[in-house]
């Protein structure tokens, strides 16, 4: 596998968090991790406004994107549209059990479709040079034995499929929110491991949960990769020690203030495209999580950061309030 989608670790697909600004802001952190967009419906980059959509800086390589669908025609065109822009990978959201999602008829339900989405593999895989993966539950509602997981896996790896990442969770469509899908389901790593020793011809990523590199090493005993989501988001210094520790890199950066530095220049660029400051700032109010000023930071950015006019000097005040020394150890 190419090193462009080395999933050894990657950071999850999250709506409203992972848009081009947050994954800009997690790339100062770690250069080696793999990034996803957001879930972008397929019949959205397919008839919708595709810079919008897909736009991305060069900087946020390795970067995947993550499409939900399923007509395996539109997915094969959205996966070759996102390939001409520059996308590493086309990863099909099988996952998400939001009710909207449902309703589209992508997401988590199609766990009940294998053939569909073994389908659309197929087509996919005819339009791209690029790598084609998938990202799935444990299983939904009750069809969440291990024998269900394989019956999904099996049929979408046997059209061509080579790379899965295994939320650890069943998904429960109806009756649970989004978010209380990522809390309530226990989790059932032993599944994904599973998996991983039956089918060892295939790649597997463990997601759900995990919210250290300790943690993380400790699955990478069992399986090819691991996915992190909310963890990464809220506590983003997280992916510090990312690059030393998984990928055998030096660290992207010393210490938190460089990655809030890092970001001044970009601000700029933005700004001038007509961009509002928090909708950057946004996702970096977690940077300092954890240590002495993180609320003086916080609080800072969330009251001046969306007024009108508003520009990098909030960023700067906001650095000045956290006391520098002492931060370079990684989370």
């Amino acid at each position: 596998m190419s090193a462009a989608t080395n999933h050894r670790f990657s950071v999850a697909p999250m709506m409203e968090c992972t848009d081009r600004h947050g994954r800009y802001f997690l790339r100062q952190i770690s250069r080696r991790a793999l990034l996803y967009t957001e879930m972008i419906a397929a019949a959205a980059v397919v008839r919708g406004h595709r810079d919008y959509l897909l736009g991305f800086a060069p900087a946020e390589q390795p970067l995947a994107i993550q499409l939900g669908g399923a007509d395996p025609g539109e997915m094969a065109e959205a996966a070759a549209i996102a390939e001409a822009f520059g996308y590493a990978e086309v990863n099909i959201n099988v996952g998400c059990p939001s009710n909207r999602v449902q309703a589209g008829r992508f997401g988590a339900c199609l766990m009940a479709e294998p053939d569909t989405i073994a389908a659309s593999v197929t087509a996919m895989r005819a339009a791209v040079t690029i790598p084609v993966t998938v990202k799935c539950r444990i299983g939904i509602n009750d069809r969440d034995g291990y024998d269900d997981l394989r019956r999904f896996v099996d049929p979408v790896a046997a059209a061509g499929c080579g790379s899965f990442a295994v939320h650890a969770r069943t998904a429960v469509l109806g009756g649970l929110s989004p978010k209380q899908n990522r809390e309530i389901p226990p989790l059932r790593y032993e599944l994904v491991y599973r998996l991983k020793q039956d089918r060892p011809d295939l790649e597997v990523v463990i997601n759900g949960g995990i919210g250290s590199l300790d943690e993380a090493a400790g699955h990478l005993a069992h399986v090819d990769g691991v996915m992190i989501g909310r963890a990464a988001y809220y506590t983003p210094w997280l992916l510090a020690d990312v690059d030393r520790r998984l990928f055998g890199a030096p660290p992207a950066l010393p210490d938190r203030h460089a990655a809030g530095e890092a970001m001044l220049p970009y601000i700029d660029d933005q700004l001038t495209a007509g961009v509002r400051l928090n909708a950057i700032t946004r996702h970096m109010l977690g940077l300092f999580s954890g240590v002495p000023g993180a609320r003086a930071w916080r609080r800072h950015l969330s009251s001046h950061a969306p007024r009108p006019g508003a520009g990098p000097e909030v960023v700067e005040q906001a650095l000045n309030l956290v006391p520098r020394s002492g931060l370079q150890q990684s989370a």
